[in-house]
């Protein structure tokens, strides 16, 4: 094992409380290296937990390994953009550790998709293999697939795909059986890859270097179109190994999220941050509160790495009063730690905060701090500058301002993205490097505040909605005149997806609920208004530019949305 150095921002980052400094297993932070160094040194120590498996190290890397020559076959190689569509299980582990490991791009669908988003993310993101299950309920990928080409019907598998709906797509690989779909390969059992092929499976590892692209994150813009986040192996890992040195982690610890892996926070912050420490990634396809504290429960979990919203739906569930959790030590599920563990006063609990493009949190905290809380002057922190990694704090005008003002949240540093895929690097980062997050807060003594975004971005249950996007779909559908959606607060899910809507008086009448359940054939369920009103076109406020007064709208949705109304 050797160590790393990560120095710290000239910022805010002088006055961390840290060492500075993580550790990386093997020589270069790099996929091939991590399971090579796992393969040497705990090759028995539990990977992946789910509720119906269990898998080693070693038997990530043997799986991994032969699935890794399949994809070669297919003619997978350095920089090849394989999607990967799975609930949280082994088989995304497994492919997401094939497609790295000779470095192909690994390249997440959202689990949530419906048909149109499905489309668009395969097409922007250029996927090339698509490695999937057949559906997960309710939602049947395979039929979403037909939909979107309906020419895969007349296509035969293992023949590459020639699609003029798909341009680069030319291999679907089901992990199950698909007799009755000619044109994806089963892939139910994937055997040892016979000698020459697993030397040429090697020798394209030893070519994966840590500049080398890793991964393209989807992640939703302020205008909803699409965001494909490009991070190399090594920050990706550096950053995994930095996050879990300042918590504390290690190769006994058992880790657990109901965050999907095709999310920044289930794979980079939870998923990555376990394997580099050789520890015990414990997930569930779908979270349902009994099944979680079973799980947390029978495999001692340490560390909880969830939304508050999630904490609080486990703490409602009458299986929490008999569910032994005295391992836990880590994560927001600050209540359930026995008293040693747990913060005196929850109120100064220290939090962090992170997006897709800094894979994940770029302000965080050290374990001690976890324990002890922050100061009373600091309640509401988010931490500390994470090292390696530099803020600057502007105002309108892009002028530096003073410690404790508030301003926009401009990053630097290694664990910022490469870059913004199909995107220019001038239209992402500024002349001096510097990516303009939308995020506002200010710097107090090193501990940074977040006070909201410069955006109308909605975050609910950790999940991003772009207005415009929920705005759009509404649009088309019948009976809407003009619509407007806004976030508004909620205690336990942060913000929900509120709509204001303008009857069309020359359709059909409909109702706020007939509009909701429409949406749920084009959106994903996270991106659904909870509430739908109707309001009357004479009502909607305008400016002296004729454009209407967003504003004054989402005051109208606040007050619309609060109890009693």
């Amino acid at each position: 094992m050797t160590e790393f150095a990560c120095v710290p921002g000239p910022a805010a980052g002088a006055a961390w409380s840290g060492s500075g400094t993580a550790v990386f297993p093997d020589h270069e932070p790099t996929v091939p290296a991590l399971l090579r160094d796992a393969r040497a040194h705990h090759p028995q120590n539990v990977a992946v937990v789910t509720p119906h498996e269990r898998l080693t190290y070693a038997e990530l890397d043997q799986q991994s390994a032969a699935l890794a020559a399949l994809l070669v076959r297919r003619g997978a190689g350095k920089g090849t953009r394989v999607g990967i569509l799975f609930p949280n299980d082994a088989r995304w582990v497994v492919t997401w550790a094939a497609v790295t490991r000779i470095g192909a791009v690994a390249t997440p669908v959202n689990t949530f998709s419906k048909t149109p988003e499905l489309a668009t993310m395969l097409r922007h993101a250029d996927v090339q293999l698509l490695v999937t299950c057949r559906a997960f309920e309710p939602h049947d990928y395979a039929a979403r697939l037909v939909e979107i080409a309906p020419d895969l019907t007349t296509s035969a598998a293992p023949e590459p795909l020639m699609l003029p709906s798909l341009p680069q797509l030319r291999h679907v690989l089901m992990w199950e059986e698909c007799a009755d779909l000619p044109w994806a390969e089963a892939i139910t059992s994937v055997p040892p890859a016979p000698e020459p092929l697993a030397t040429v499976v090697r020798a394209m590892e030893d070519d994966v270097v840590p500049a080398d692209p890793m991964l393209i994150t989807y992640t939703s813009g302020s205008t909803g179109e699409p965001k494909g986040v490009v991070h190399a192996h090594g920050s990706l890992l550096r950053h995994a190994c930095n996050l879990a040195a300042l918590a504390g982690l290690g190769p006994d610890d058992r880790i657990w999220t109901p965050m999907p892996l095709c999310w920044v926070g289930g794979f980079a912050f939870t998923l990555l941050r376990t394997l580099v420490v050789g520890a015990a990634f414990v997930t569930q396809e779908r979270m349902d509160p009994g099944i979680a504290l079973d799980l947390l429960g029978r495999e001692r979990v340490t560390c909880v790495s969830a939304w508050p919203a999630t904490g609080a739906v486990l703490l409602a569930h009458p299986d929490y009063a008999r569910t032994d959790l005295s391992a836990l030590r880590l994560g927001t599920l600050y209540e359930a730690r026995p008293p040693e563990h747990r913060p005196a006063d929850p109120g100064l609990a220290v939090t962090s905060l992170g997006m897709s493009e800094t894979i994940g949190p770029h302000t965080f905290w050290t374990a001690e701090e976890d324990r002890t809380g922050a100061p009373e002057e600091f309640r509401g922190t988010f931490g500390h500058e994470v090292p390696g990694v530099a803020h600057r704090i502007v105002d309108t005008d892009g002028n530096d301002v003073a410690e404790g003002t508030e301003g926009e949240v401009l990053l630097r540093g290694y664990s910022l993205m490469l870059g913004l895929y199909r995107r220019e690097r001038h239209e992402v980062f500024d002349a001096d490097g510097w990516y303009h997050t939308g995020d506002r807060g200010y710097f107090d003594r090193g501990w940074f505040f977040f006070t909201g975004r410069s955006t109308d971005l909605i975050k609910t249950s950790g999940a991003n909605v772009a207005p415009a996007e929920v705005e759009r779909a509404l649009m088309e559908l019948d009976g809407v005149r003009s619509a407007f959606v806004f976030g508004v607060a909620h205690e336990q899910r942060g913000q929900d997806v509120v709509a204001l809507v303008v009857p069309d008086d020359s359709a059909a009448p409909t109702t706020p609920d007939v509009l909701r359940t429409q949406l749920r054939d084009c959106l994903s369920s996270y991106k659904v208004p909870r509430a739908v009103f109707f309001i009357r076109a004479e009502d909607v406020p305008y400016m002296t530019s004729q454009k209407p007064d967003r504003r004054i709208l989402a005051a109208l949705a606040d007050e619309l949305s609060r109890p009693g109304r």
